[in-house]
């Protein structure tokens, strides 16, 4: 049976469906593990009942499980369509058509568990029939959209090369560690090994944990072994190479919850990240396979082992490049903000194992943030002197590699602050890269004259983070110092943008000098200077500092107004160039007279 293409005329349209029932797969299969994180079946009865009535007093876990059953309710007409859609215009494509009846079938046998008094066995299986579903599904999905490179790639999965085989042992052992973890949950087997990383097992539970954690060795070594081989032999395939850094990014990230969650005995908010990341890993896992699989037929390897030949310059380069992705200086400035931000929050120096964590993980995600924002502005950087330098658009590092590397900072930032600060830094962390790669850099940056004015919001977020990760929540102070910083922005960028204004325009990028031209321009750094000027001496009234910053503040704000005017008066690149510089100064100094405000009043 030869593969071609879909008969129909809607390929996209069926795509889309593919992916709708991927997710709703997806969602049975997360809500199924959340609700196993608590170690309790709970919402038993004939289905889709819960405790045989459709409106029963519910615990937080019982709507977990209606949940469950409302979005297992979903999937069915999603599998159904799906099937016959398969059937209609992929017939002849096995690897579209075979997944999505043997999903549907998955489907009808977890309707039959479902029908089954609850117990732990047939949970299990359950769970396993549900990722085998998921599984399928997402074959069939990475499949339809590949299609188009090569109509013969559904027809074409199984042939092995070195990378292939790895992926193909991670995605086996994997599946085998997540079935072992969820009889660890449904046994009570995870507190029998309550020490770590290893302990001394005096029952079967324990000698049952125990196996999981070295299993979970073997997988993230064959996990790691798949990274490698992909970075080594299939660094030009882009698909292949973000698949490997998703799943090795994700698999370490749940050895941090793992590690943590033993550590702090388990708590549920722990046990429930470490559940769905479980299911994000094997939807990793699987699409990296079938990458993997796909590739070997139709982009054979050039060379089969890899060769580690790295000389100390190459390593030193590829370093200095990895390095520059992060923008390191305006990382230092964001973690200043960061750990400024956690001092006034806690009114003391925080305890160093926090501040250390709470550091880390910020910096990955600025880090992570601004590789991702070459990689999107890699070809407006080609056109401006001032990051024509940079290493994508120079072709030292690709795209593929920039993109798997910014996700991957990420995602390690993200599971290092839940891991070991706290849900709340994490989640501040996340959305100031989502705002700072998609509000500015993708929607803003090149549509708008306010993208300075409305993307500032991206680099305000940092003291969020630090004030998180102390209290545990965010309150109106910490929204002070998220506007100084958003106010702080547009004389800080507009300032450079003057200087460059003859880049902006080349790249086409729509700054203020370029469209509104430069003595407007001038005219709002000295109005925004103004603003930020008043809003800094409004933190002493508000009760936000004392009467040390507001000195500090009074001496800089002058001096900050000082020179705003005397760019709109006096027009000049050498006027721009002081104020741009000043205006880094500023902040730094503004976010130092904040701490030794706060150290001062303790003394007294």
């Amino acid at each position: 049976m030869r593969s071609t293409l879909p008969t129909t005329s809607l390929p996209q349209r069926e795509r889309w469906l593919a992916i709708a029932a991927t997710s709703a797969m997806l969602g049975v299969v997360l809500l199924n593990a959340l609700l196993r994180a608590d170690g309790r079946i709970t919402c038993v009865g004939l289905w889709p009942l819960c405790e045989n009535q459709w409106f029963a007093p519910l615990t937080r876990l019982d709507w977990v499980s209606v949940a469950l059953r409302a979005v297992s309710v979903l999937a069915w007409p999603l599998l159904v369509g799906n099937a016959l859609m398969a059937w209609r215009a992929y017939r002849k494509v096995r690897w579209v058509l075979w997944p999505a009846w043997a999903a549907f079938g998955l489907l009808v046998l977890q309707f039959l568990f479902g029908l089954l008094p609850a117990q732990p066995l047939l949970a299990l299986g359950h769970y396993l029939l549900g990722l085998v579903a998921l599984a399928a599904l997402v074959v069939q999905a990475t499949v339809m959209f590949q299609l188009k490179r090569n109509p013969r790639i559904g027809d074409s999965l199984i042939h092995f090369d070195a990378v292939s085989r790895v992926a193909g042992a991670a995605l086996l052992a994997t599946f085998i560690l997540l079935g072992m973890g969820a009889a660890m949950v449904l046994y009570g087997a995870r507190t029998a090994c309550p020490d770590w990383p290893l302990c001394e097992p005096n029952s079967p539970l324990g000698w049952l944990s125990l196996a999981h954690r070295v299993l979970a060795v073997i997988t993230g070594l064959l996990v790691l072994g798949s990274v490698i081989l992909v970075w080594q032999l299939r660094r030009e395939n882009a698909a292949v190479l973000v698949a490997a850094g998703l799943a090795g990014a994700l698999f370490a990230g749940q050895g941090l919850i793992s590690a943590a969650n033993v550590l702090n005995g388990f708590p549920l908010r722990l046990n429930s990240l470490h559940a769905g990341t479980a299911v994000a890993v094997w939807v990793a896992v699987v699409v990296l396979a079938v990458l993997a699989l796909q590739h070997v037929k139709f982009a054979p390897l050039k060379v089969t082992r890899p060769v580690f030949s790295f000389s100390p310059a190459q390593l030193r380069s590829a370093l200095a490049d990895y390095v520059s992705l992060t923008k390191p200086i305006i990382m230092v400035l964001l973690l200043i903000t960061t750990g400024a931000a956690m001092i006034v929050a806690g009114h003391d120096w925080p305890p160093l194992d926090l501040f250390l964590w709470t550091m880390l993980g910020g910096g990955l995600a600025s880090g992570g943030a601004s590789a991702l924002n070459q990689v999107i502005d890699h070809n407006l950087d080609r056109h401006m002197a001032r990051t024509s330098r940079r290493p994508i658009a120079q072709g030292r590092v690709s795209v593929a590699e920039g993109l798997a590397y910014g996700l991957v900072l990420n995602i390690l930032s993200f599971y290092t602050l839940s891991a070991f600060v706290n849900e709340a830094a994490a989640f501040w962390a996340m959305a100031g890269s989502a705002y700072y790669v998609i509000g500015y850099s993708v929607l803003l940056k090149k549509t708008t004259v306010q993208n300075i004015v409305i993307g500032g919001g991206a680099g305000a977020i940092p003291p969020l983070v630090g004030w998180a990760a102390v209290s545990g929540g965010v309150g109106l102070p910490a929204f002070f110092l998220f506007a100084l910083i958003f106010f702080w922005t547009p004389p800080h960028f507009w300032a450079l943008s003057l200087l460059k204004k003859n880049d902006y325009a080349r790249a086409g990028v729509p700054m203020m000098p370029v469209v509104w031209g430069e003595d407007e321009t001038r005219r709002q750094i000295f109005l925004y200077t103004l603003v930020l000027v008043a809003l800094t001496l409004l933190f002493t009234p508000a009760g936000v500092a004392g009467l040390v910053y507001l000195i500090g503040a009074t001496v800089l704000g002058v001096g900050f107004i000082v020179l705003a005017a005397r760019l709109w008066r006096a027009p000049g690149n050498k006027q721009a160039w002081q104020l741009y510089k000043y205006s880094s100064l500023y902040l730094a100094f503004m976010f130092v007279l904040l701490v030794v405000d706060r150290f001062y009043f303790m003394s007294l």
